[in-house]
């Protein structure tokens, strides 16, 4: 396995995520910003974080794969929230959850960031995700 991720003693512990990834491979992967759209380019779930999370990793997903890699190779994961308050962390959760099983999800994710943003390159854009892997 490429990817070994884990949470040494001494961090804040209960996170959804690991603190580190340590990665041997020799193909960086870099996945741009997936937004909550169909190939076609139309919305989903306008309005609705829990849908529109599950919509970016099912992207990511499909870009990974694109690069004959999977959520597996994945060392860091960055997420780009619109308008974020505390409050919206069930609703986040919720999205990641709802595709965890049929992404193949690692949990704890990997390491990751929640980033907080005023709004992102269009109005009905509640959350992007980038993606960084290394696969042999």
């Amino acid at each position: 396995m490429p990817v070994t991720r884990f949470s040494p003693d001494g961090l804040q512990p209960h996170t959804p995520y690991e603190h580190v990834a340590v990665a041997t491979g020799s193909r960086h992967i870099h996945v741009s910003g997936q937004i909550a759209r169909l190939a076609d380019g139309s919305p989903v779930a306008p309005g609705d974080l829990t849908g529109q999370v599950a919509q970016v990793l099912r992207n990511t997903g499909r870009a990974l794969a694109g690069a004959d890699a999977s959520f597996e190779d994945v060392v860091r994961l960055t997420f780009y929230v619109t308008d974020w308050a505390p409050e919206k962390i069930g609703p986040f959760m919720a999205g990641i959850e709802s595709v965890v099983e049929d992404l193949g999800l690692p949990w704890p994710l990997p390491p990751a960031s929640l980033i907080g943003v005023d709004h992102l390159f269009e109005p009905d854009v509640l959350v992007e995700l980038e993606a960084t892997a290394i696969a042999p």
